[in-house]
């Protein structure tokens, strides 16, 4: 047969038919761990990755739909906000330089009462996720009322998304008590279970928030449905405190006894731990959800990560939400959780870029049960991925390309944005960056909808 070919249609024939082949000058594949490929390729089929191969190799082997060259980036996985409350982006800004506690009672909560609906979960998460896609975050870990508004908005974007299922004790728009907040959040789950995109977790609020009878149902309702549970833990003294008056417990000690501590279980901030704390996460496989930009602006305190890493607690990165942040930037969480690292150890090797980085990509998929299909660059994976691109003036010399991503990148040198190896999110040299399924009058217009309503409450 070869006689009535010529080379090139031949070596074509020969060659793998796939859709998609990256080319990248640098590819971070975060796992195995301290790698980085100069001039290699990430090959994509079906939206995951079927090999990572040097260029050459990849040009050797396949034959894609389309080839996107990347000389002057680095390709990472997407990365995975693992605490926000994403419909809060409607509260941005609404009430700033105040404690958690006045914060809350006096400002986000009334306003919550008001003004939560399907309708506002479902423009504010959309904000959110535009927000979050042109940052390079393709999946991300809510905690929010009505779920399925939020996932309307994930889907419609084209996000991985895990959604909390809300409890509290008091009623809000959403539930009257307890019992109805975990009936509407399965009802929600049952309704969403076919949705690849979307997974779940148990969300009870905080232990100042829920009671004892109420965490031991969701103990066992996440183990029958084989969920995750997403709570606040240690945030501040004054919770500690509280709970040490009220049950003669701290907190983490209180979960334990009720027997939730296990690898499904992703605490937010925990900002204070002592060395007992600590070794009980470890030993137990539970995640924490370090969130540094939002302990800072509430004055929390600044959670010693260097030391539970340390210890084996596995950490990952969160935003929280707009309103005590105000940005949905994980580049700046990244490079604040490995600085504040540092400066609160004392030691200038804490925390290195590497670990920074898998704070936020693969310790975040860990934490949400999806470290076998995202997080890292690896054949068999969904082509969860980020391009940023490293030849602005502002990042030139660049004699360490990981170092840059974590100490001198930001959202703005993101490029492109793929989700399960769709492209979702494009940023032309010089441009505006767009969506490839919503159109910026929409983000615009649920701005100005919202803004005299939520400003009523500043």
């Amino acid at each position: 047969m070869r006689g009535f070919l010529s080379p090139t249609l031949y070596n074509m024939s020969m060659k793998k038919q796939i859709d998609l082949i990256i080319n990248a000058r640098w590819v971070l594949p975060v796992v195995p761990r301290d790698i980085l490929l100069e001039h290699y390729a990430v090959v994509i089929q079906s939206g995951k990755i079927i090999d990572v191969c040097s260029i050459a190799e990849a040009n050797e082997t396949y034959q894609a739909s389309e080839n996107i060259a990347l000389d002057e980036h680095v390709l990472i996985p997407g990365l995975i906000n693992l605490h926000t409350h994403a419909a809060m982006n409607l509260m941005r800004g609404l009430a700033d330089d105040l404690p958690l506690m006045p914060w809350l009672e006096q400002h986000i909560w009334p306003a919550e009462q008001k003004l939560v609906s399907p309708n506002y979960v479902r423009d504010g998460t959309l904000l959110a996720c535009a927000e979050m896609l042109s940052g390079g975050i393709t999946t991300f870990n809510d905690m929010y009322f009505y779920p399925e508004a939020a996932a309307e908005s994930s889907l419609k974007i084209g996000m991985r998304a895990n959604l909390g299922l809300v409890v509290l004790e008091f009623p809000t728009q959403y539930a009257n008590d307890a019992d109805s907040y975990i009936q509407q959040g399965l009802y929600a789950r049952d309704h969403l279970r076919d949705e690849t995109l979307i997974s779940f977790s148990f969300a009870p609020h905080a232990p100042y928030t829920v009671s004892d009878a109420t965490f031991q149902r969701i103990a066992t309702l996440a183990e029958q449905v084989n969920i995750g549970i997403h709570t606040h833990m240690h945030e501040t003294q004054a919770e500690i405190t509280q709970s040490e008056q009220k049950y003669g417990l701290r907190p983490l000690s209180r979960l334990a006894n009720l027997g939730l501590l296990g690898p499904n279980l992703t605490l937010a901030h925990c900002v204070y731990l002592d060395d007992v704390e600590i070794k009980l996460l470890a030993e137990h496989g539970c995640s924490i959800a370090h969130c540094p930009s939002s302990n800072l602006k509430l004055a929390s305190g600044i959670a010693p990560i260097a030391e539970y890493a340390k210890d084996g607690v596995n950490i990952g990165l969160g935003t929280d939400g707009a309103a005590s942040n105000n940005r949905l930037d994980m580049f700046a969480e990244i490079r604040l959780a490995a600085l504040l690292a540092k400066g609160q150890s004392g030691d200038a090797t804490a925390i290195s870029a590497h670990q920074a980085l898998e704070m936020a990509t693969i310790n975040g998929a860990k934490a949400l049960g999806l470290e076998d299909v995202v997080g890292s660059i690896e054949a068999g994976k969904f082509a969860d991925l980020t391009a940023v691109k490293m030849s602005d003036i502002g990042m030139q010399p660049c004699y360490d390309p990981v170092s840059h991503l974590v100490y001198v990148a930001g959202r703005e040198q993101v490029s492109h944005v793929w989700v399960n190896g769709d492209l979702k999110y494009y940023k032309p040299t010089n441009s505006a960056g767009a969506f490839s399924d919503v159109e910026p009058q929409e983000l615009t217009d649920i701005v100005a909808k919202w803004q005299s309503k939520v400003g009523e409450f500043k």
